[in-house]
């Protein structure tokens, strides 16, 4: 007698979700705040490169080394969190794939 295969838990992401949110760092943060800050403050050095490219194009900048490292801190800030979203995806593709 075979017995299907089922999915364990349908809830989908909410239990991890409220895992992630529950979880509190040593400075009383939770994770999911401290993702958040992470991803305003990438979006801060985003609108900081949008200015400087901006102002160099309109002449404001004269320094083009100041508008290359606001380029580069974007970028590198950037990939950083595209990098960590990649680790949290593959954590929990890995706890899906955990038999219960």
């Amino acid at each position: 007698m075979n017995t299907p295969i089922t999915r364990v838990g349908g809830q989908g992401l909410a239990p991890l979700k409220q895992l992630v949110e529950d979880k509190v760092s040593k400075d009383g943060q939770t994770f999911s705040a401290t993702l958040e800050k992470f991803v305003n403050d990438v979006n801060s050095l985003q609108l900081k490169m949008d200015e400087s490219i901006e102002k160099m194009a309109t002449g404001e900048i004269e320094d083009i080394h100041k508008a290359m490292i606001a380029v580069e801190e974007a970028n590198t800030a950037m990939e950083f969190m595209l990098e960590i979203r990649n680790k949290i995806v593959e954590a929990y593709q890995e706890i899906m794939r955990m038999p219960v």
